[in-house]
C-alpha cells in the first residue's frame, strides 16, 4: 500500500518551513530513507517561466532551499535542474528569486540534455529524456499545485515532463496532442521512466484558474509527500475536488494499473477529506493539447531568443 503524507502548512518562512518539511517526511522515514551519504540528488522543481514571478506559477525557492538543506544534512549532494519551455533553468530560476539560495548553498544548476532511452510499454518503445535526471542517484520531484488549461491540473506526474529536454516537449504536443489519452499516457510513461524517489508538492500557495501561468495565486496551506507520485496526485485531486476522469494523466495511470484509488493509499497524518476545499478554480475553458507546426516553430524561436539573447543580456 502506498503512503501519502499530507500536512497543513501556511508559511514559507525558512525555519517554519523546515519544521513542516521534517514533520511531513517523518511518517515516510525522514529524508534519510531516500538519501544516503555521497549520493547526487536532483531537485526537480517546476521552473515554467521567468515572466510571471509574482503569480505563484513556479515552485517557491523556499521549498527548494528547505529540501536542499535536508538533503545536505543527510550527506547528499543536491543539484537543481529543469527544462523550461522558454529560456534556461538558471535564467528562469534567477527570475523567480532563486539567486540567494543558489549562492548560499552552492547549488549547481544543470541544463538538461537529451538521450534516447528504450522504454517497454504497449505504445512507447523509447523516450527521449534528460540524461542528468536518469543518471542522478536520487530524484526528488518538487511540483506546484496548479490548474492547467490543457490538462485540467498539473501536479507531480506532469511536473516530470520537465525531464523531457528542450523543444522535444513541443514535438510531443504536436505528435501526441491530437489524442488526450495518448498524451496523458506519454506523461505517465515519462514519470514511470524517471521514477522519482520522492515527490514533495508545494501547495502552500497554489495557482488556480487559467494555469499553468495565466491564472492567479490561491492560498491552500498544504504540503504533500510520497514515494509514489501517482498516489500523491490522487490525494491532491481529492483535496481540490476535481473530477479525476477530467485529467488525462489520471485516466492513463488508472488504465495502466497504477495507483488510482484512495482506498489503496495510507494517509499517516491527514486524510484528503480533512483538507478539502470547495471552490478551487479550474480553467474558464479548455484548450487543445496539440501544437501545429507553425506554433512549434514560433515556440522554438522564442525559446532560443530568450536563452541566447535576452537572458545573457540580463545577467551581464
Amino acid at each position: 500500500m502506498s503512503s501519502v503524507s499530507l500536512l497543513s502548512a501556511h508559511s514559507y518562512d525558512r525555519p517554519l518551513l523546515k519544521t513542516s518539511l521534517e514533520q511531513l517526511l517523518q511518517p515516510l522515514g525522514g529524508i534519510e530513507s531516500f538519501v544516503k551519504p555521497g549520493q547526487r540528488v536532483l531537485l526537480k522543481p517546476n521552473l515554467l517561466t521567468g515572466s510571471r514571478p509574482t503569480k505563484e506559477c513556479v515552485t517557491r525557492p523556499e521549498i527548494v532551499y528547505g529540501v536542499a538543506k535536508l538533503v545536505k544534512e543527510a550527506g547528499g549532494k543536491p543539484f537543481l535542474g529543469d527544462s523550461p519551455a522558454f529560456g534556461s533553468a538558471r535564467g528562469v530560476a534567477l527570475a523567480n528569486g532563486y539567486e540567494s539560495i543558489i549562492e548560499e548553498l552552492g547549488l549547481e544548476v544543470v541544463e538538461f540534455s537529451g538521450k534516447r532511452y528504450d522504454h517497454h510499454s504497449d505504445n512507447f518503445d523509447h523516450l527521449r529524456l534528460s540524461k542528468e535526471a536518469m543518471d542522478a542517484d536520487v530524484v526528488i520531484n518538487l511540483p506546484k499545485v496548479k490548474s492547467h488549461v490543457q490538462l485540467t491540473l498539473t501536479l507531480g506526474v506532469k511536473n516530470l515532463f520537465g525531464c523531457v529536454p528542450g523543444k522535444m516537449k513541443a514535438w510531443w504536443h504536436m505528435e501526441a496532442g491530437k489524442d488526450a489519452n495518448r498524451f496523458g499516457e506519454m506523461l505517465v510513461e515519462t514519470a514511470r521512466a524517471i521514477a522519482p524517489n520522492l515527490t514533495i508538492i508545494d501547495g502552500i500557495i497554489g495557482h488556480e484558474g487559467n494555469g499553468p501561468s495565466n491564472g492567479e495565486p490561491r492560498e491552500l496551506g498544504i504540503l504533500g509527500a510520497s514515494a509514489d507520485v501517482f498516489a500523491l496526485d490522487c490525494a491532491l485531486m481529492e483535496i481540490l475536488r476535481v473530477t479525476p476522469s477530467s485529467i488525462p494523466t489520471y485516466v492513463a495511470q488508472q488504465r495502466l494499473g497504477l495507483t488510482s484509488n484512495l482506498a489503496d493509499i495510507e494517509f499517516p497524518l491527514r486524510h484528503p477529506t480533512q483538507l478539502q476545499i470547495s471552490d478551487w478554480q479550474l480553467p474558464e475553458r479548455k484548450m487543445p493539447i496539440d501544437f501545429g507546426l507553425p506554433r512549434v516553430i514560433r515556440s522554438t524561436f522564442k525559446h532560443l531568443y530568450i536563452r541566447l539573447l535576452r537572458e545573457p543580456l540580463k545577467i551581464t
